[in-house]
């Protein structure tokens, strides 16, 4: 006995040794909506387990035998969760059973090579007051099964040995899992097994059904995606509980900045009804009361950016230009004599003579000159053009650095626009390399 309870006890601290190793190795458990599918959870786990088989029993049932013996008894299931409270298991057992009776020295021992039952797993509850993940949970077990059993017997002195026998067998008890992480639970249980024979325990005398229990504690691993919970841990209430509390603090945080934005809003209407105040033109002269100096100006009254009337102007002083023949002589002289390098825009020296007569005149009587640059047609049109604005550039720079006012002065160039001979003859393309002065 003393080593069936040793063996009990190495289990539970290899239990709790393996627990606190999953919790260190558990990753973060993405939370999954009410009424999710099944496909959200995982389903599938599988336990295994070690105790005490024993003849006594919580309600009180006693077979042939009144001494209890307890011996080492282990199985395994695997379980498929298909409600929150509710799974199905298959589910091994293995160990032996025996009893003596005080008086005499009739006893008995039963080995049990094997069972293997189908079982309802019912959980009562799903408890936990910190987290949405249940922790403790009480349940029900109940199925039935098929139980390879072999005893033998030692009654009034007649040893009796048995073949290995099959029956059914129902299993129903009681237990408390303790979900430690989203992966792992202990498992601690009892069960009562009913046996259907009466020869279970060697001594078939009376016919009754023979009765054992089984008191346990296993492990239990969730299998599948670890960052999905658990459907054997999950808690609909809690989580419809936590939905509503979420969807509320979001309906409160959306109020809170409604009514920030209406606050906010009634700001700015304030704030754009005392600028439409002071955008308000009551004279009608264009400048806001705001920024209106001379309130009450009279309509039609020009007035400048302070609202204040305009000093009336003074009628302009035109200047009388009038260009004299000797002012036209000066200018065709300098005509006469305009001389560049061939294909260039250089003023040969010989032409600043006549220039320098009409920079004069132009400082003097502050005419104002049009340079109009023509060429021939011979070459490209982009290079005449080209050609002839820069001649008429030239002699607008010479002029101007002479003294000349550079605004009076235009200078353009035309190309071989605007003939005035026949670009067939040498005389009549010479006629047509020029530059001509308008003054004004």
């Amino acid at each position: 006995m003393n080593m069936n309870l040793t063996k009990s006890v190495s289990l539970a601290t290899v239990s709790i040794l393996t627990a606190t190793q999953l919790i260190a190795q558990t990753p973060t458990v993405n939370e999954v909506k009410p009424f999710a599918p099944e496909t959200e959870y995982r389903t599938w786990s599988i336990g295994v387990h070690g105790g005490l088989l024993n003849q006594s029993n919580l309600i009180g049932l006693r077979r042939k035998f009144d001494q209890v013996e307890n011996n080492f008894g282990y199985g395994f299931y695997v379980k498929r969760q298909i409600l929150p409270g509710f799974g199905i298991q298959a589910e091994y057992l293995g160990g032996k059973v025996s009893g003596s009776y005080e008086r005499n020295d009739n006893s008995f021992e039963t080995k049990l090579p094997w069972s293997a039952a189908l079982s309802a797993h019912i959980t009562l509850a799903n408890i936990n007051w910190r987290h949405h993940q249940g922790l403790i949970k009480p349940y029900l077990n109940a199925g039935i099964g098929a139980l390879g059993f072999e005893p033998s017997s030692k009654l009034n002195g007649v040893t009796n040995e048995y073949d290995q026998t099959t029956e059914l067998f129902i299993p129903g008890g009681v237990g408390l899992k303790f979900a430690v992480t989203n992966d792992f639970a202990i498992d601690l249980g009892y069960r009562l097994n009913l046996v259907q024979s009466a020869n279970f325990d060697g001594a078939s005398s009376g016919g009754s059904k023979d009765i054992f229990s089984y008191a346990h504690l296993g492990v239990e691993f969730t299998l599948g995606d670890r960052t999905k919970p658990s459907l054997a841990n999950s808690n609909p209430v809690s989580a419809m509980q936590k939905e509503y509390t979420e969807q509320y603090d979001e309906l409160v945080a959306q109020k809170a900045a409604f009514d920030a934005q209406k606050a906010e809003n009634e700001k700015l209407t304030a704030q754009l009804e005392r600028l439409y105040a002071d955008l308000a033109d009551d004279d009608g002269d264009g400048v806001a009361n705001r920024y209106d100096k001379c309130p009450d100006t009279p309509e039609k009254t020009k007035v400048d950016g302070s609202g204040c009337p305009l000093p009336e102007p003074k009628a302009p002083v035109v200047q009388q230009i009038t260009v004299t023949d000797e002012d036209r002589r000066v200018v065709d002289e300098a005509i006469q004599n305009l001389e560049f390098d061939l294909g260039k825009a250089t003023i040969r020296a010989t032409s600043h003579p006549s220039l320098n007569k009409v920079a004069a005149l132009l400082i003097e009587k502050n005419f104002s000159l049009k340079l109009a640059g023509h060429t021939d047609n011979t070459g490209s049109m982009q290079t005449n053009m080209r050609l002839s604005k820069e001649r008429a550039e030239a002699v607008k720079a010479y002029l101007v650095s002479k003294g000349a006012n550079p605004s009076r002065i235009e200078a353009t160039g035309y190309g071989p626009t605007q003939p005035i001979a026949s670009n067939n003859t040498a005389a009549g393309r010479q006629q047509n390399r020029r530059v001509e002065f308008t003054l004004y």
